[in-house]
């Protein structure tokens, strides 16, 4: 099987103190890998965890059945909302 690679034409500069650099430096000499690559994959795969919570989630069919409704219910009134809402903010009041 042959693997395709996309040409890297973006660039990502980030500031680090020594002893981060050292500690990057020291695992992607472990793992074989440049530093490149190393922090690369390793970004990667925290960023894909932190989106996969706001792309997917399952649930059980009775919880399922439970968050449609609470889609389908009417909203409610929130007094203190509708207040923070109807007054001007601090941005739009006169100052003395």
């Amino acid at each position: 099987m042959m693997e395709t690679r996309t040409r890297r034409t973006e660039k990502l500069d980030i500031r680090l103190t020594p002893a981060a650099k050292r500690t990057l430096y020291a695992a992607a000499a472990a793992a074989q890998r440049s530093v490149s690559d190393f922090v690369l994959e390793s970004a990667l795969v925290r960023a894909e965890e932190t989106l996969a919570d706001r792309r997917h989630f399952g649930l059980d069919v009775d919880r399922w059945h439970e968050f449609m409704a609470a889609l389908d219910a009417p909203s409610r009134v929130l007094p203190r909302v509708q207040r923070l809402l109807s007054e001007a903010s601090v941005f739009e009041r006169d100052t003395p």
